[in-house]
């Protein structure tokens, strides 16, 4: 038996969900707590300043739209108190005050004094959800604990702060001494708290596990509002995310970029997305924002996104492989949900050695330039040869790529540069030893000069004049990189030669020595082959012709 088979556009529809959503979870709004400003500065080497927590505190709240965050921990600096008291006072005035929440510990009154100065509203009472964290850490039983967080809370409550209460090691808890983490929570649903919130602080639950304890939980303690704070160490805390909100879970707490200790937590990016493509649940995140505020994130943090980072990586909406252009061309055939436009962000096609011509034909579009189908040709392998230097090829280096290869073809070459080694030491002077092709024979030179170019010519001008012939004069150079160009940015190198009429050569190459000698080259096969027009003063070879540039 056959089966009729129609293809389709893989982004014309949402593909069909991995899981069951749990009954009555239709449209049940997910809280987004954002701690980039607490947990996520304690990645290793991340401090940063009030100012800049207060630009991400207005870009996380006012922006992306997140429903709470938290910005810091009770006790640690002044710095940290004044970073503090810039949010609040800001929040205050917005009417976000009950969204900016900190960090503070059991230490009646310690860390609600702390909080009351700083001007927040919301405490985060850190508890012990393990065992283990608690007869080896604090030294106390159950019984003492549990009263010491009762006195926090009441005191709290009399000084005007709403409590939401941690689990730290909450998953070892539920793993190792379950008892007690379950009599914790049920102490707690007895105390005045709004959020139970339940850490995998090291990073080491299962989604199984994720599923099975959020399961006994919930059903267990049904109507509680619980948190569940993901971390990255096994690289599971989005689908840790994933499986805790359709097994209960009614808050998620994520940062920026992931950013956190050790592998970091969930990252804010990759956690909304997956909750709008995977489920049906309601999250207020303003997902065209998202890049915006990573950027400046990575910018504060000095935290490189990885290029391969999901959402905000620099090559996560970029085809490389000509063959995915093709598709895309055709009928986006390599499109998915996960569409640039979401973010901020566009698709772009990457040109290097796995470069097509359908890529080129995609970056040629957006710079509105159109090739005849040789040319096309020559541009495509130039760009390959590039890539098998691995040089990064962008689509501001088309033209001056375009360029270089219009001018290279149109010249008849006899001469070359076969081989150079170039010495550039400080407190000596550069020299150059040159290998030339002339017409099939080859000549050996070297040159000290006040530069790496000057070298190079002094070694030319030895060989030209060994056979009798003069070279022209250079009258300008000028060097230029493509708009926004970077430390591996290609330079062209345009050099204007007097030799009784005036004409220009370029040459483009990441080093900008490499780029004049280029250019030279062009000028060496010009001068063998050169026709005059009287009538023009200056002009660009091109073949057997010169073309105005000034007349």
């Amino acid at each position: 038996m056959m089966l009729k088979m129609e293809a389709t556009g893989n982004h014309a529809s949402r593909p069909s969900k991995g899981f069951k959503p749990l009954e009555g979870s239709m449209g049940r709004r997910i809280e987004i707590m954002d701690t980039t400003l607490r947990d996520g500065e304690q990645t290793s080497g991340v401090s940063f300043l009030p100012s800049e927590k207060l630009q991400i505190a207005k870009l996380l709240l006012e922006e992306l739209k997140v429903d709470r965050i938290e910005v810091a921990s009770a006790r640690v600096s002044e710095g940290e108190l004044e970073g503090v008291q810039k949010i609040t006072t800001w929040a205050a005035q917005k009417g976000y005050l009950d969204r900016v929440e900190v960090l503070g510990f059991v230490d009646t009154p310690v860390s609600v004094n702390w909080i009351v100065e700083s001007g927040a509203k919301v405490l985060n009472l850190l508890t012990k959800g393990s065992l283990n964290h608690l007869v080896h850490q604090l030294k106390k039983t159950p019984e003492q604990h549990f009263a010491e967080i009762a006195q926090s809370i009441a005191y709290a409550q009399e000084k005007g702060i709403a409590v939401n209460v941690y689990l730290e090691d909450w998953s070892n808890g539920m793993r190792n001494s379950p008892e007690y983490t379950l009599s914790l929570i049920e102490f707690l649903t007895q105390q005045p708290v709004k959020r139970i919130m339940l850490p995998d602080t090291l990073g080491l639950l299962s989604p199984e596990e994720v599923k099975t304890f959020l399961t006994q939980i919930t059903e267990k303690f049904q109507g509680v509002h619980f948190d569940f704070h993901a971390h990255n160490d096994y690289d599971l805390s989005v689908a840790n995310v994933l499986e805790a909100i359709n097994h209960g879970a009614s808050g998620i707490h994520t940062t920026i970029n992931g950013l956190g200790e050790r592998a970091g937590n969930a990252p804010l990016e990759s956690v909304v997305a997956v909750i709008k493509d995977f489920t049906d649940f309601d999250i207020g995140i303003q997902e065209q924002k998202i890049y915006r505020v990573s950027k400046l994130v990575e910018q504060f943090s000095g935290h490189h996104i990885p290029a391969n980072k999901p959402v905000v990586g620099e090559n996560v909406f970029t085809q490389t492989a000509g063959i995915h252009a093709d598709g895309d061309n055709k009928k986006n055939l390599y499109f998915n949900d996960l569409m640039p436009e979401r973010f901020g962000r566009q698709r772009k096609y990457a040109l290097g050695k796995t470069s097509g011509k359908a890529n080129i034909l995609k970056n040629l579009e957006e710079l509105g330039i159109s090739l005849e189908k040789e040319e096309l040709t020559r541009v495509t392998q130039r760009i390959i040869e590039l890539g098998d230097k691995k040089e990064r090829v962008t689509t501001e280096d088309l033209p001056y790529i375009i360029s270089d290869v219009l001018q290279n073809n149109s010249i008849a070459k006899t001469i070359s540069i076969e081989g150079y080694h170039m010495t550039h030491s400080k407190g000596l002077k550069p020299t150059v030893q040159l290998r030339m092709n002339i017409h099939g024979k080859f000549y050996d030179e070297s040159a000290t000069g006040d530069g790496q170019y000057d070298s190079f010519m002094r070694a030319l001008k030895k060989i030209y004049k060994s056979l009798g012939r003069e070279l022209p004069k250079l009258t300008d150079y000028h060097v230029s990189i493509p708009p926004g160009g970077k430390t591996d940015a290609f330079v062209e190198t345009v050099i204007t030669w007097d030799y009784g009429k005036i004409f220009k050569t370029k040459g483009l190459d990441p080093d900008q020595t490499v780029a004049a000698m280029m250019a030279t080259e062009k000028m060496l096969n010009i001068i063998e082959n050169m026709t005059y027009q009287p009538e023009k003063e200056e002009s660009t070879y091109y073949g057997n012709e010169y073309r105005v540039i000034a007349g």
